[in-house]
C-alpha cells in the first residue's frame, strides 16, 4: 500500500522589479499576478504609472508549466487543489521574504511611501491570505478580476478597516459569472462593510490599466 510522507528543504525563487526607489516614490506596490504569468511579464501592465512616484515589485510564483503543447511559452501558478495547506505555507514564506526585502525597512523611512497590494484573478487568493494570516497593513487594496478565498472572515480582515478597498472587473469577465460575481459583491461588502468600493468595465478577464492609474 501507498502512502505519502513529506520533507521540509530551501528553495530559491525570484521576483520582478519596476523602477527605482527613491526619495520621490509615493507608492510602493506589490502585485500578485494571476495563473499563467511570469512577473517579468506582469510587471509590464504598470509601466504606464509615473515612475519617479511608483516602486513597483512582482512576486513570481513557484510552480511554472508550459502554456501550450508547443513547449515555447512558461507560465506559472500560485497554488491549486493538490496539497493546498502546505503550498499555501510555501508560498507566504516567500511572500515574507519578498516583503522582508523590499517594503520592511522602506516602510520605516522619515517620509513613509504609501503601500499599495494589487491581487489579479488567482493573485486575488494569494494578496488576501498573505494580508489576513501575517496581518500586513496597507494604505490601498486592489482587488481585481478573483475570488476572495471561502475561509477568509471578517474578523481576518478587521485590522484593514482604515484601508482603501477596491473590487474591480470586468462586466464581461468570463471567470465571473452573473451569479457568482452577485453573491462575491455582497461577500466583499460583508467583509468591508465602511471601506469598499467597486468598480466595473466594459471587457473581460484583463487588467484594466487606466483605473489602475487613476487609484495610483
Amino acid at each position: 500500500m501507498s502512502r505519502e510522507k513529506q520533507v521540509s528543504y530551501q528553495i530559491s525563487n525570484t521576483y520582478s522589479v519596476l523602477n527605482e526607489f527613491t526619495e520621490n516614490t509615493k507608492n510602493i506596490w506589490l502585485v500578485c499576478h494571476g495563473i499563467g504569468y511570469l512577473s517579468r511579464y506582469f510587471i509590464r501592465h504598470f509601466n504606464h504609472l509615473d515612475a519617479s512616484e511608483n516602486y513597483i515589485i512582482a512576486p513570481q510564483a513557484q510552480s511554472k508549466y508550459y502554456l501550450k503543447s508547443d513547449y515555447r511559452h512558461v507560465g506559472a501558478s500560485w497554488l491549486t487543489r493538490e496539497n493546498t495547506e502546505a503550498d499555501i505555507e510555501n508560498v507566504l514564506n516567500y511572500l515574507d521574504e519578498v516583503y522582508a526585502e523590499e517594503i520592511l525597512y522602506k516602510k520605516n523611512l522619515a517620509k513613509t511611501p504609501n503601500l499599495i497590494i494589487l491581487g489579479y484573478s488567482q493573485g486575488v487568493s494569494v494578496a488576501t491570505r498573505f494580508l489576513a494570516r501575517r496581518k500586513i497593513k496597507c494604505d490601498q487594496l486592489i482587488f481585481h478580476s478573483g475570488k476572495i478565498p471561502a475561509e477568509i472572515t471578517a474578523e481576518d480582515l478587521e485590522f484593514l478597516k482604515n484601508t482603501n478597498v477596491t473590487y474591480l472587473y470586468g462586466t464581461e469577465d468570463e471567470y465571473l459569472k452573473k451569479g457568482i460575481i452577485e453573491v462575491e459583491e455582497e461577500r466583499l461588502k460583508t467583509l468591508f462593510p465602511n471601506n469598499l468600493e467597486i468598480l466595473t468595465f466594459n471587457g473581460g478577464h484583463e487588467l484594466n490599466t487606466e483605473i489602475i492609474e487613476k487609484l495610483s
